[in-house]
């Protein structure tokens, strides 16, 4: 199931492959979940990516090559990111704060 813009579902569990990079995390406002937040994938030079909606639970997950990368969220309730080094393959943790 795709969310209208070609990015599957967000939330759920998956299984990653041990060749997989994976970067997966929650967005927050105030410790509550933010659904609806749009969350971008920039390379290490700040080049756009890729985008993805949150689920209802904040849940979001990209698909990545290993390297450095930064996970920005926009929400109406505010913004924030993270910086994400991605060694190598498995899932990478992200939690993003916004305000």
């Amino acid at each position: 199931m795709t969310n209208g813009c070609g990015a599957p579902a967000q939330g759920g569990t998956i299984e990653v492959s041990t060749t997989e990079t994976v970067l997966e995390g929650k967005v927050l406002s105030s410790g509550t979940p933010v659904g609806g937040a749009f969350v971008r994938l920039l390379d290490s030079t700040g080049e756009f990516t890729a985008e993805v909606v949150t689920s209802p639970e904040g849940d979001f997950r990209f698909f990545a090559a290993p390297g450095s990368w930064t996970v920005r969220a926009l929400h109406r309730s505010g913004n924030g990111q993270a910086d994400v080094s991605a060694s190598g393959p498995g899932v990478h943790a992200v939690e993003i704060a916004v305000a």
